[in-house]
């Protein structure tokens, strides 16, 4: 069932989904060679708490940190740990936070020191990739109809999408209906109405779209080895379109 949001419940919404942007915000600065994973995870975590909300990743079907951190061919849900980030890498940082009960869930892919010119190619492909998708957002268009914008452009730049993660319905629960997946045919699936609430987040891939999941059973990386690049917002669908929840706050 998808749950249509009253416009009291997306306001409640909003703490949640701010923080975690101002979180992205907050970790930017430290996003440098020599920083390990760990290291952004304890500050994630901390600003979370200090804050009064929930690092809503931490102990989440058992995943162990508080963010997901994922590095050059590292897909998603990278966990955290004593890997020191260097000059050239890419780290995506995907932050979930819960304020009183409502979760507000964004990522953005950070270049550490100059970016090489694969990595630049792969990141910015993501970043529009998800601009294109939230422009298509509105009443009476189709999920189908995102994910064929996304997919259209992602492949138009000879880069891929991958299929087997996508954006997915959110509130009061972390992952909940509709599956928002990043690729599709126009008019096909879900038709978007005033109050849905959803989070697009495509996962591009430099090389082929095949991944595959390491033994930890979270951390999930390309079969090529190619970098992978990833943005996500939460959004509330308007009448007039939509309302982009992840923004940091003024």
């Amino acid at each position: 069932m998808v749950q249509i949001k009253s416009p009291a419940e997306i306001e409640a919404m909003k703490p949640a989904c701010r923080h975690a942007a101002d979180t992205l915000v907050m970790i930017e600065p430290y996003i440098k060679a020599g920083i390990t994973t760990d290291e952004i995870n304890d500050l994630v975590h901390e600003f979370t708490v200090k804050a009064g909300g929930i690092p809503a990743p931490l102990n989440y079907h058992g995943f162990p940190k508080s963010v997901c951190t994922s590095v050059n061919h590292v897909v998603c849900h990278g966990i955290p740990g004593d890997k020191k980030i260097v000059d050239g890498d890419i780290i995506n940082v995907d932050v979930t936070t819960i304020i009183n009960g409502w979760h507000g869930d964004t990522s953005k892919t950070f270049y550490v020191g100059e970016p090489k010119i694969k990595a630049q190619k792969v990141v910015e492909v993501a970043r529009k990739a998800l601009d294109i998708g939230i422009a298509v957002v509105r009443p009476g268009v189709t999920l189908g109809d995102i994910g064929h914008a996304i997919q259209s452009y992602v492949e138009g730049e000879s880069c891929s999408v991958v299929k087997e993660y996508c954006g997915h319905g959110i509130g009061r629960v972390f992952h909940e209906d509709p599956q928002v997946l990043h690729y599709g045919k126009p008019g096909t699936g879900l038709m978007l109405k005033t109050g849905m609430v959803f989070t697009i987040e495509p996962m591009v891939n430099f090389g082929k779209a095949a991944v595959k999941v390491l033994g930890d059973r979270w951390t999930v990386v390309t079969r090529d080895k190619s970098l992978s690049a990833q943005f996500e917002h939460t959004l509330a669908v308007t009448e007039t379109g939509c309302e982009i929840l992840t923004l940091p706050g003024k």
